[in-house]
């Protein structure tokens, strides 16, 4: 009924170990923490936090070996919005860290989660009590 096979798998790892880079855990971790961080210093030049982006980008800077691309300036997300995102990249930044046991990172990581949960909820009541407001104006 079925059809032996007759040629070699092409998944034999013997065959093909060297096809694909391969990369060490550490760097395997290097390259997710910078991605991460990366992440972290796009969300934090869009809420206009310099002296917090320099510092991440030099973190990046050291992980990649070359300085990361900065973003242009502010959006129109809304603050509560950027600042969840940004507690939620940072805590990713600060497992990945502590699994490659980077404590520069992670303190600048726990910092940033701190920042950004204390400014998420006073964004967010800054943009309720200003909601009124405009709504008033626009009548």
């Amino acid at each position: 009924m079925y059809e032996p096979i007759r040629t070699k798998s092409v998944h034999t790892p013997a065959d093909h170990a060297d096809d694909f880079p391969r990369h060490t855990r550490e760097e395997e971790l290097d390259i997710q923490l910078a991605g991460h961080l990366a992440a972290l210093l796009a969300v934090t030049d869009e809420l206009g936090l310099g002296e917090a982006g320099d510092r991440i980008a030099e973190q990046v800077a050291r992980l990649r070996g070359e300085p990361p691309a900065r973003h242009a300036g502010p959006t129109e997300a809304p603050a509560p919005t950027l600042h969840r995102r940004a507690h939620a990249l940072a805590g990713r930044a600060l497992v990945v860290a502590a699994s490659r046991a980077d404590t520069a990172v992670a303190i600048l990581a726990a910092e940033r989660m701190d920042a950004h949960a204390a400014a998420a909820p006073a964004a967010a009541s800054a943009a309720d009590s200003s909601a009124p407001s405009r709504l008033v104006g626009a009548l």
